[in-house]
């Protein structure tokens, strides 16, 4: 892999599927930053995801281990608010707050970006 210049993944998660979760979204960020494939991976939770995230015990744990792996989370705040579970989203240690304007600079700057 060429580490001329930082290699950096923003992944948008806003599906409400477990499985969509657990079997692509999770199991791929988790195992990039585990084995090098990317210098930097920013995961962000979008709409329906957050809700899930509050009503699922293995993906808070989940979340846990990708923030000890190094990768940073973090939760629309305007999605979270609709969904009224700020909260809780902050009690896992994501950063919540507007992503419009970070998304932005990831579509604009060196950040390769997925989405499911």
């Amino acid at each position: 892999m060429n580490h001329n210049r930082k290699q950096k993944l923003a992944v948008i998660w806003t599906s409400g599927d477990r499985d969509v979760a657990l079997k692509m979204v999770f199991m791929y960020t988790y195992n990039a930053k585990k084995m090098g494939w990317w210098d930097e991976i920013n995961l962000i939770v979008w709409g329906p995801s957050s809700k899930l995230l509050c009503e699922d015990a293995e993906l808070q744990e989940y979340i846990e281990k990708m923030q000890q792996e190094g990768i940073s989370i973090f939760a629309c705040k305007a999605c979270a608010d609709m969904y009224d579970v700020s909260p809780q989203l902050e009690k896992l240690n994501i950063d919540v707050k507007f992503m419009g304007e970070p998304l932005s600079e990831y579509l604009q700057k060196d950040y390769k970006v997925i989405t499911f």
